[in-house]
């Protein structure tokens, strides 16, 4: 059996590897996490009791401030990989295991779907042993890289692993009669979204207003939301947005993974920002489930919003239920490339 590091830094990143992690746990490999305080990321790793080792705190943005995370992060995994000696180190965006995996001769596995983090995917294809991203996924790649049939969010939210819980979900802020609305912006700090701008609070409030008209409204905030909008902030549990988000009219906004997720599990997404994703124009394109609005103002984003919910209930299940019948174990294949590079 093998020694095997999931490197975890990013909420996103313990939804993807949790599934994976138990596939490999059961077939007898060993696995060892390291983790980056950053969001809600150590909670959910708690939460789901997964023992961890915590190697750094997200930088507070700024190539100045990422570069020392960088260094320091690098230096930390290094020392991990030396007692642990793994036969295969894996991650989602994978700059630390890249790395440190070229610098020790440790085969690196990296998970990936965001084409415009230019300056992460730089400092990372070129050391990796092997680069894996949906087929969806229109930029450059290294030689030693494949695709799969499936996005990330199918790794926890395909109806395989995930079974939603109305239950739970009007417990964590679902109105329980009527439609619930759910709304996401950023703090615009991650590498990739260097010189970024996002949602100004303005359009938040124009968006607010329109779709607390139809029913309830809840506003998820990587940030704190000015006092006005302060009684829509999602105070519910972060294990159970995926359960809220499930039961939800629609999701409208910033991240392009919860708008993903919200499709993966049936939801129509309206994702609004200025740059773009390969997964999302795909679930536009060949599913007709998302919305890519780059075009920040409210006649855009409010006109897409009226178009959207005059699709029907039927016909959003019949494009839910092409998309899971078009994609694969998305589980099952990370899994198998991992065991795979740890036999290199």
């Amino acid at each position: 059996m093998s020694r095997i590091l999931i490197d975890i830094c990013h909420p996103a990143h313990v939804h993807f590897f949790k599934n994976v992690i138990g596939v490999l746990n059961n077939r007898g490999h060993e696995i060892l996490v390291t983790s980056r305080e950053k969001e809600v990321t150590v909670r959910l790793l708690e939460d789901l009791d997964v023992d961890h080792c915590m190697l750094s705190s997200a930088s507070k943005g700024g190539v100045v401030g990422m570069l020392k995370e960088l260094i320091s992060r690098n230096f930390g995994l290094y020392k991990v990989a030396r007692r642990f000696k793994p036969d295969v180190m894996a991650a989602i965006g994978g700059i630390f295991v890249a790395q440190v995996g070229r610098l020790s001769s440790i085969p690196s596995v990296v998970f990936y779907d965001t084409e415009n983090a230019t300056l992460q995917n730089a400092l990372t294809y070129p050391f990796a042993s092997r680069v894996s991203v949906p087929r969806a996924y229109e930029s450059w790649l290294p030689k030693r890289s494949e695709r799969y049939d499936g996005y990330h969010e199918l790794a926890y939210l395909h109806p395989e692993f995930f079974k939603p819980d109305y239950v739970e979900a009007v417990a964590n802020g679902l109105s329980p009669s009527g439609d619930t609305f759910l709304i996401r912006v950023v703090s615009w700090n991650a590498n990739h979204d260097l010189n970024e701008q996002g949602w100004s609070v303005q359009l938040l409030r124009t968006v607010v207003s329109f779709l607390s008209r139809l029913g309830k409204v809840i506003v998820s905030s990587e940030g704190g939301l000015p006092d006005d909008l302060a009684p829509y902030g999602y105070a519910g549990n972060p294990s159970s947005m995926h359960h809220v988000m499930a039961f939800c009219r629609l999701f409208v906004g910033e991240s392009a993974t919860m708008a993903s997720e919200s499709v993966v599990l049936g939801v129509p997404a309206i994702y609004a920002a200025h740059t773009g994703r390969g997964y999302c124009n795909e679930q536009e394109v060949r599913y007709g489930m998302l919305r890519n609005i780059n075009e920040l103002n409210e006649t855009s984003l409010v006109g897409c919003i009226r178009e959207f919910l005059l699709i029907t209930p039927d016909e959003i299940l019949k494009r839910h239920e092409e998309l899971l019948g078009d994609t694969i174990d998305v589980v099952e294949y990370a899994a198998n490339l991992v065991e795979r590079m740890a036999k290199q």
